[in-house]
């Protein structure tokens, strides 16, 4: 089922056309911060069968099959620019395909609904939605629709987001950093909401809002199935975003784990994100003139990942979980049976053992991880 919600509309900031795959954007009057959904297709679509990792696959990669959390009573709040006017229609293929049951999705336009559709963005809200579901598939979803890609814009859904309760919100878009990004930082630092956001698909780098000390940054990687659809490796995926900021500060979390201590270093961790061993993702409003199963991958995968592990994490508890505490915490006492250490590979900065630039503390063993989150409060 889906509710429809509207809302009185705030300031228009003009409109971005984004390309395709990473996207690029033109310049653009009326503002002069943007964001873009870092997501990659690989291959051609198929109009009838879905192509990429499964969510059964997924789920038993990392462990997620074996958690009797489903993320029933938590809502998680996935937050894009335009939204897809198909979304309903695309979750209730993907649910038929793979014997999900319905979803509990809510749409929301707290800015008023938009007037037009953006490709990029409109298979971005399908892979985001679809697969908060595949993995949380009991939790409340809520999609907050920004008016358009500015950070006005998009800050304006997440201040919606959490003031309608949502405790984990999932934001798979960034910019380049920019000298007043701090400025926006308070809208991230809300005690008991975890954030999480794609760390980048273009290599070393930083974007924002990954970059922000308050939210989850999310690398990506490579991941290897054996022939079981067991986790059999992964390696730091070429296009993950991830550096150190040249505006923030380096968090007290990250004091024992950062490469430089002269800022605050991204990603936190990472997830399956190349678009090689991508997802299977349904997508009617047409990418590139196309329509149908689509194989996805990109940093913007992992974040809406992550933001299910924290929802299957916080069900049943009287607390909810502290993000990064919780993490690096984590990390500290238990890194071994926690997390998979991703040692391989480079995006400009190589992996290595423990934290690095590309992957950050790594993938999560979802079976042990989850349970041991709400620990850290």
């Amino acid at each position: 089922m889906h509710r429809f919600l509207l809302a009185l509309p705030i300031a228009l900031l003009s409109l971005a056309l984004l390309g395709f795959g990473p996207a690029q954007q033109p310049p653009q009057p009326g503002g002069s911060h943007y964001a873009h959904p870092p997501i990659h297709v690989h291959g051609k679509p198929s109009p009838s069968q879905p192509k990429g990792y499964t969510p059964s696959q997924i789920r038993q990669a990392y462990g997620i099959d074996q958690l009797t959390a489903t993320g029933k009573g938590q809502t998680i709040a996935i937050v894009e620019a335009y939204g897809s006017p198909t979304i309903q229609h695309d979750l209730d293929i993907f649910d038929g395909q793979f014997g999900l049951r319905s979803a509990n999705l809510t749409i929301a336009y707290p800015q008023g609904q938009t007037k037009r559709t953006d490709s990029g963005w409109a298979l971005e809200t399908s892979l985001d939605v679809e697969w908060v579901h595949a993995l949380a598939p009991d939790a409340n979803i809520l999609l907050v629709v920004a008016k358009s890609n500015s950070f006005a814009d998009l800050m304006g859904a997440v201040d919606y987001a959490t003031s309608h309760g949502a405790h984990v919100v999932s934001m798979s878009w960034g910019g380049s950093e920019f000298s007043g990004e701090t400025g926006y930082d308070k809208n991230f630092s809300k005690s008991g909401v975890v954030f999480t956001a794609s760390s980048g698909d273009s290599g070393s780098g930083t974007l924002y809002p990954a970059a922000s000390p308050y939210v989850v940054g999310v690398g990506g990687t490579t991941l290897t199935l054996d022939s079981s659809n067991n986790w059999a490796s992964e390696t730091a995926w070429s296009g993950s975003g991830g550096g150190t900021s040249g505006y923030e500060s380096e968090p007290s979390y990250q004091s024992g784990y950062g490469i430089s201590s002269s800022g605050r270093d991204v990603p936190d961790v990472s997830f399956d994100a190349d678009p090689s061993t991508g997802v299977a993702v349904y997508d009617s409003a047409g990418y590139q003139g196309q329509k149908g199963w689509f194989q996805v991958g990109g940093t913007s995968f992992g974040a809406p990942a992550w933001a299910a592990l924290f929802a299957l994490a916080d069900q049943g508890n009287s607390g909810l979980t502290d993000g990064h505490g919780a993490l690096y915490g984590l990390a500290t006492s238990n890194y071994g049976t926690d997390y998979h250490d991703i040692t391989s590979g480079s995006n400009g900065y190589p992996a290595g053992t423990g934290y690095d630039l590309v992957t950050g503390l790594g993938s999560p063993v979802a079976n042990n991880l989850v349970p041991a989150l709400p620990g850290y409060r």
